[in-house]
């Protein structure tokens, strides 16, 4: 059960890293919308902000990346902890076969 519970803790910081990285834009799109500085992206606001023509297709790559890796690797963990828990079954159900005979 060990490993059954790191993996567990694996998938959860996991988890929590993907949803941060799916609401922190959204979270700074609100406070640039009103009349925030988008903690600290834009120290002046938004009409003083300068933003280049490729950031915003920088930034959206960047974050899609990130989360289609963090949505992989929770999937890699969630079929590690499947792998485990069935292996932890046939074990137990082949020390239950060999108690009976």
């Amino acid at each position: 059960m060990f490993p059954v519970t790191w993996l567990r803790i694996l998938l959860g910081v996991l988890l929590v890293a993907a949803l941060t990285v799916a609401v922190v834009p959204l979270l700074v799109l609100l406070n640039l919308a009103g009349g925030g500085t988008g903690y600290g992206l834009c120290p002046h606001g938004l009409e003083s902000c300068g933003v280049g023509f490729t950031d915003g297709l920088e930034l959206l790559l960047l974050l899609t990346l990130a989360l289609f890796g963090l949505l992989g690797a929770i999937r890699v963990v969630a079929r590690g902890i499947r792998h485990v828990q069935r292996r932890a079954e046939v074990e137990e159900a082949m020390r239950r076969l060999n108690e009976q005979v």
